[in-house]
């Protein structure tokens, strides 16, 4: 195997516990897509990583101990992770959640997901790719259970981005339950499967009664989880809202799912900066506001980053806020820190009073590597207006 000598700034992350491998501290990389020992300039052995671009640096720390990245590496680590999970795995109401979560689980550059009696594995690099058939063997060895299992492609390489990779095949359509609800998923249409798993708590707070008797505006919808979850909560009306035309069809059957009459929910397919506007010429007001954006989104008329524009979404749904309302204010972004994020909230809020009732992050399932603030990407809170 390879030794390669890191710089000071490296190793002083390294030994504190971030297993990624930032591109800056490695500025000219010859090696690529390989497992390397990794020594300080010192010469002394700091641990097993492998190379691999993507988009979160070139490669991961893997172990502080020489290792061999074979079968018998991954089954130990796939054990490992089942043990921290055992709660979810004999839930009677939950059927759906992460079962190995990238480096909070000490293993970079994958996630494996629990639908039902089928997986979802999710490739970040060529190399992790590369190893795919011994990470599944392992996979297969300690979770006998699952009927099969399906793959995403998350990197710039093979020309396919989902594929059944062993096993049954599942249905087109079928259905996972979450604390009780029923939820209408797919795992070989795109990258997509029609629920974010990670956002398990927030709805479980919506479920509730977070909403109960209120009305909800759900923006950047897609299949409208938040807001079924709002309805089996005893929201009084949910109105969601979503750029893609394909996500009418996908919410509607989280709705059918669960029985619910869709008459008092909404689905609406529009720019939400158009929605906004549209609202307030119809002087629509809504007691709840959930705002969850990707992380950057570009349409004919303009882009948009939450790094630099999260404050509009705040400002302009203040506008057609009731009085004193809530506002469920999330996202998606490894590079935005807490601090960061509530900076762009205040600037949203100018001089409106406000107070941040809950933050909530990633649940359990979604280890996070406690050394590393990036390992922890999802930041909702709870803001009383």
């Amino acid at each position: 195997m390879n030794r390669l000598t890191v710089g000071s700034s490296a190793e002083k992350k390294l030994k504190r516990g971030i297993q990624l491998l930032g591109s800056k501290d490695f500025p000219n990389i010859k090696l690529n897509d390989q497992p390397v020992y990794l020594f300080s300039q010192a010469g002394s052995f700091l641990g097993t990583a492998y190379l691999s671009k993507q988009n979160k640096g070139v490669g991961w720390l893997v172990s502080t101990k020489k290792v061999a990245l074979d079968q018998a590496y991954f089954a130990e680590v796939f054990q490992r992770a089942k043990r921290r999970r055992e709660t979810l795995a004999n839930s009677d109401v939950t059927t759906a959640y992460r079962l190995f979560n990238q480096d909070g689980d000490y293993f970079g550059g994958m996630t494996v997901d629990r639908y039902g009696q089928f997986v979802l594995f999710s490739w970040y690099n060529a190399f992790v790719y590369q190893l795919r058939d011994q990470i599944t063997a392992a996979f297969r060895q300690i979770y006998p259970e699952f009927l099969g299992a399906y793959e995403k492609i998350r990197f710039k390489g093979p020309d396919y981005e989902s594929a059944h990779l062993y096993g049954e095949e599942a249905p087109e359509h079928f259905i996972v339950t979450e604390n009780g609800v029923s939820y209408s998923v797919f795992l070989n249409d795109g990258l997509m499967t029609g629920i974010f798993l990670d956002q398990r708590q927030v709805r479980n707070s919506l479920i509730n009664g977070l909403v109960a008797g209120k009305r909800v505006l759900n923006l950047f919808s897609y299949t409208a989880a938040f807001s079924v979850a709002a309805a089996m909560g005893g929201a009084l009306e949910t109105t969601s809202v979503d750029l893609a035309k394909r996500s009418k069809e996908l919410s509607l059957a989280h709705f059918q799912a669960n029985h619910l009459d869709v008459a008092q929910h909404r689905l609406v397919v529009m720019d939400v900066f158009d929605y906004f506007k549209y609202a307030k010429r119809h002087q629509l007001t809504f007691d709840v506001l959930i705002i969850d954006p990707p992380s950057f989104a570009r349409n004919k008329k303009a882009t948009f980053s939450v790094m630099k524009d999260y404050h509009k979404l705040i400002s302009q749904g203040l506008e057609i806020l009731a009085e004193n309302g809530l506002i469920i204010a999330s996202i998606n972004a490894s590079n935005m820190t807490v601090a960061q994020f509530k900076k762009q909230i205040k600037k949203g809020f100018g001089k409106q009073k406000h107070a941040y009732l809950d933050l909530q992050q990633l649940p359990s399932d979604f280890a996070v590597n406690e050394k590393d603030e990036s390992s922890n990407y999802l930041k909702v809170f709870t803001i009383k207006v």
